[in-house]
């Protein structure tokens, strides 16, 4: 194949992929204005169009969209290849990208990949923290990090968790002079401080069980973050009640700072399972990673 051809297609591609010239021109290490001439040397050789430019976005056209289902899967084949070569290295090298929610990289994640890092310097390590739902074929994730429950039906889970729980906490401040709640229903008395999620546009619907009945609740307050971390510093200032990931609060509760409310109502949740395509060729890298995070009950 003429090297042009693989140039400029690759160009193509990554435009595509990331609907941003900017983008792909970042990911490349390009300028914007070399990768736009490479785009049109394309264009002009096939004589179409290939990509519909505005001023906010770029698309693929139908043309476009053929040519990029028939070689995009040409061009991960190649670079599943070039990774299993890596099979001849003294050590495993690549790079490997991970998105997960944030209590997942804390709790999770961070623990056993800080030792990772060390056993493996030539693996190169992305973790962003997204709390929304993300497609991670199309963002071009190796992996990502989800509740078993939540797994696509064409994804490889491997479970990297043990089961968990929330905990709705609030501060001897705020709970002072105030009844606590004894039902879900109460929450409607307190002011809560509420998880919004991305991917939705909304808040997080607090959860509960009791008896084999499940209940979600809306919540209302003053003060919405897209972090528990953060509502955990809020609540341990007394803005209100929060609901966050048992683990995180269980130090501040021992000390007295935080007061569990409505334990008997929180249920358990699947741990968490690293998800991957199952039409993924495993590179020895990525296969390492699985078992650097694989879950061994004690």
């Amino acid at each position: 194949m003429n090297r042009d051809n693989v140039a400029d297609l690759i160009a193509f591609i990554t435009i595509a992929q990331e609907r941003s010239f900017t983008r792909a021109a970042g990911r490349l290490g390009v300028s914007q204005s070399a990768l736009s001439h490479a785009l049109s040397r394309l264009e002009r050789r096939l004589g179409v169009r290939l990509l519909t430019r505005s001023t906010r976005s770029v698309s693929p056209t139908d043309a476009g969209e053929r040519l990029l289902a028939t070689v995009e899967p040409r061009f991960q084949e190649v670079d599943a290849a070039l990774e299993r070569v890596s099979e001849f290295r003294d050590k495993p090298a690549g790079t490997i990208r991970l998105t997960a929610g944030e209590h997942a990289v804390n709790a999770v994640l961070w623990p056993r990949l800080q030792y990772f890092a060390k056993d493996y310097p030539d693996i190169r390590l992305e973790i962003i923290a997204d709390n929304g739902f993300v497609d991670i074929v199309a963002q071009r994730y190796d992996a990502g990090v989800r509740l078993g429950e939540q797994l696509a039906k064409d994804m490889v889970a491997v479970r990297i968790g043990p089961d968990w729980r929330m905990a709705i906490v609030g501060a001897p401040g705020y709970l002072e002079g105030r009844k606590q709640p004894s039902s879900p229903q109460d929450l409607t008395e307190h002011v809560c401080i509420n998880l919004r999620l991305p991917t939705y546009g909304g808040n997080y619907a607090w959860e509960f069980e009791h008896g084999g009945r499940r209940l979600n609740v809306r919540v209302d307050g003053q003060l919405s973050f897209s972090s528990s971390n953060h509502i955990l510093s809020a609540a341990l200032v007394g803005s209100g009640l929060a609901c966050v990931p048992e683990d995180i609060v269980t130090p501040y509760v021992k000390a007295g700072q935080l007061i569990h409310v409505l334990e008997d109502w929180m249920p358990t949740f699947d741990g968490y399972h690293l998800y991957y395509p199952s039409r993924r060729q495993t590179s020895p890298a990525f296969s390492r990673l699985i078992e650097a995070l694989r879950y061994r009950p004690s």
